[in-house]
C-alpha cells in the first residue's frame, strides 16, 4: 500500500528552466563567456550548482577558481529571480489536493540549498501543501545519493517499500531505487522517456493525475 509520495523539485512540480537559463547566462556574461541556448540547460541542471557551473563554462575556464566565480555570481542572480518565470506544471496543484484528500503522506526532495527549496515550496505550494521539504543541507550527500530521502521518509513514518518516489531524471530514477521506492518518471519535466526507462523507471506517466492511479 502506497503511503507517501515524495517528488523532486525542478522538472518535476515545477518548470524552473527560464529562471536558471537565465541566471546562469548571466553569470556567464560577468565572465565574458557566450551563453547557451535555454533547452541546454535541461542537461546542465539537476546535480547541484557547482556541477551546473562546470557545465556552462567553457572547457578551457573550468578550474576551481572560475567555478566559485561563476557560482557566486549565479546565486545571488538567482535569489533575486527564482520567481520570475517559474511556474508549476498544470495539474500539479490538483495532484498535490488530491493526494492530501486521500489521506496520502508527501514530500519533496531537491538538490537545491534547503532554504531555497523551502521558499520556492512556500511560494507556489502554501506552507501545508507538503508534509516534508528538503532540500540540499549539510550531512546528506545531493541526489542519486538516496540518504536524505531515506530521512525524510523516516522522519514520515514510511518504508520505503511503501513510498512513490517521482522524478524527471536519471538522477531522481536511481535516487528511489537506491532508497528502496517505486520510482515515477514523468515526461514533462527537463528529460525524455527513455533516460528515464534505462535508469530503472517502474512506470512512466504523462500528466500528474497519471499518479492517482498507481496509489
Amino acid at each position: 500500500m502506497i503511503e507517501a509520495v515524495v517528488f523532486d523539485l525542478d522538472g518535476t512540480l515545477l518548470d524552473t528552466l527560464g529562471d536558471l537559463a537565465g541566471s546562469g547566462n548571466y553569470a556567464l556574461s560577468r565572465l565574458g563567456c557566450p551563453p547557451h541556448d535555454v533547452e541546454a540547460y535541461k542537461y546542465f541542471v539537476g546535480n547541484g550548482a557547482d556541477v551546473m557551473m562546470r557545465r556552462i563554462l567553457p572547457e578551457d575556464r573550468r578550474t576551481p577558481e572560475e567555478i566559485a566565480r561563476i557560482k557566486a555570481i549565479f546565486i545571488e542572480h538567482y535569489g533575486a529571480h527564482s520567481l520570475d518565470m517559474t511556474r508549476p506544471y498544470d495539474g500539479v496543484s490538483g495532484l498535490l489536493r488530491a493526494l492530501r484528500d486521500r489521506g496520502v503522506r508527501s514530500a519533496v526532495v531537491s538538490n537545491k540549498p534547503d532554504d531555497v527549496t523551502k521558499q520556492v515550496i512556500a511560494h507556489f505550494f502554501g506552507g501545508d501543501a507538503f508534509d516534508e521539504v528538503a532540500g540540499g543541507r549539510a550531512g546528506f550527500p545531493l541526489k542519486p545519493d538516496p540518504g536524505l530521502t531515506v530521512h525524510v521518509l523516516k522522519v514520515l513514518g514510511v518504508r520505503p517499500s511503501d513510498a512513490l518516489f517521482v522524478g524527471d531524471s536519471m538522477m531522481d530514477m536511481q535516487t528511489a531505487k537506491g532508497a528502496g521506492c517505486t520510482a515515477v518518471g514523468v515526461t514533462w519535466g527537463f528529460r525524455p522517456r527513455d533516460e528515464l526507462l534505462k535508469n530503472g523507471a517502474d512506470h512512466i506517466i504523462d500528466a500528474p493525475a497519471e499518479l492517482l492511479k498507481l496509489i
